[in-house]
């Protein structure tokens, strides 16, 4: 039975040009998480997301997203990829933007009911009013709330943001994080993010990603940790962390 669990990852394993990126993975995500990905820099975070939405196939293991093959059930993913991998210059507006995730809903044109979605959406993320502005005119800030909105234009269940608050101030970064809390009312969220200090005031667990995958809900996270994640020395940063004895080690 799938009981409350809507993310299953079942001794799942993927490389990339004979190099592994992820081994053995178990991971189980409830209903209503709101989660951070953490780790270092090709530890496989991105590939995580990309395995989940099924744009990727394990070499071994199994996925299971509301008990289905994730590339059956990817209508109910909303995905936002990392703001480096985009063009930020296309000559669309907000709204033509938002609605291309509504691309997986239609055939040969948007409806009204799509262009209600976008709206929606676009109220969401407090952008109301901006839907004839053009997509390269607005900041850093506006951008990564549109591309929010864009993720959300398809109803989705499950929301998946690589890297959300990239390049924003810090000021920014908490009026998206203040959206993500409320959006996690009603969905599941897993966010990709480097600043493991900041997000830990949101988020309920941190799934800690370098080849193998542990997770934590954030209650006692000290300064071993974080440089077992990072391999390095960080900054102490004081946050909740959920550990069993035995702790963890990142090889």
């Amino acid at each position: 039975m799938f009981n409350n669990h809507e993310i299953i990852l079942d001794n799942v394993s993927f490389a990339y040009k004979q190099r592994n990126i992820l081994e053995n993975v178990n991971l189980e995500v409830q209903k209503g998480e709101f989660a951070s990905i953490v780790g270092p820099n090709g530890g496989g975070k991105t590939t995580l997301l990309k395995l989940i939405l099924g744009l990727i196939k394990p070499d071994k293991g199994k996925i299971r997203i509301f008990d289905k093959e994730p590339d059956k059930i990817r209508h109910r993913i909303g995905y936002m990829p990392q703001y480096a991998h985009l063009d930020m210059n296309f000559p669309a507006n907000v709204m033509d933007v938002v609605l291309m995730g509504r691309l997986g809903k239609r055939n040969l044109w948007f409806t009204r009911k799509d262009r209600a979605k976008a709206l929606e959406a676009i109220d969401q993320v407090g952008m109301t009013g901006f839907t004839k502005t053009g997509f390269n005119e607005l900041s850093g800030g506006q951008k990564q709330r549109i591309l929010i909105a864009r993720a959300l234009c398809s109803s989705p269940d499950i929301l998946l943001l690589d890297e959300p608050t990239a390049n924003v101030d810090h000021e920014t970064e908490e009026n998206l994080f203040t959206i993500l809390q409320k959006l996690n009312a009603k969905i599941t969220i897993l966010l990709v993010s480097h600043d493991l200090g900041f997000v830990s005031k949101y988020v309920k667990s941190v799934i800690c990603v370098n080849l193998n995958v542990v997770i934590h809900p954030t209650t006692q996270v000290n300064g071993e940790l974080i440089k077992n994640i990072y391999h390095g020395d960080l900054k102490m940063v004081r946050h909740d962390h959920r550990c069993s004895d035995e702790g963890h080690i990142h090889d």
